[in-house]
């Protein structure tokens, strides 16, 4: 049987390389992972940068083997916003690829809320990835004003997490 986690591993190996797709067939399951053809549009003097985008399909699946993703996780990715929307606000970015977390236990108190002011050392979120428990710093000083990530959400390499006011 296929566990999420088989497929968030399967996700981020496609990540890691050069390959475009990967499919996977047993007798009860199809599962194909592709990356999306890359945008690059421009105007003059202005280049856009290619953001990678990442879709994962779930083709077939029988009801004895049923696959579920995570609550709060998606499986079309699309490409992160830019950084900050108006001036003073910073963003919080995801140093890898992983499982966010809020809190180092779920019977825990939150590492951030809104209204939470951080400094550089501040721990803010773990992300889980392979089993490791990475405790992600804010590395900007400010106080978080929006949360962008759900609490157990699969999130990219990028991807925006926390908008922070800046101090």
């Amino acid at each position: 049987m296929l566990k999420v986690s088989d497929i968030r591993e399967f996700i981020r190996l496609l990540d890691e390389t050069s390959l475009q797709e990967l499919s996977l067939e047993t007798e009860n399951l199809k599962l194909t992972l592709k990356k999306a053809a890359s945008v690059v549009s421009s105007t003059v003097g202005s280049p856009v940068a290619e953001l990678p985008i990442q879709q994962a399909v779930l083709l077939e699946s029988s009801a004895a083997n049923p696959v579920t993703a995570p609550p709060g996780s998606q499986t079309d990715r699309i490409a992160p916003e830019p950084q900050a929307m108006e001036e003073g606000l910073g963003v919080i970015t995801s140093p890898m690829v992983g499982t966010f977390y809020r809190a180092p236990s779920p019977t825990a108190v939150s590492y951030a809320e809104i209204g939470t002011k951080v400094t550089e050392k501040t721990v803010v979120c773990i992300i889980e990835a392979m089993k490791l428990m990475n405790e992600i710093e804010a590395d900007v000083r400010g106080e978080i004003v929006e949360i962008l990530a759900e609490n157990g959400q699969l999130v990219e390499y990028g991807q925006p997490l926390f908008r922070v006011k800046l101090a």
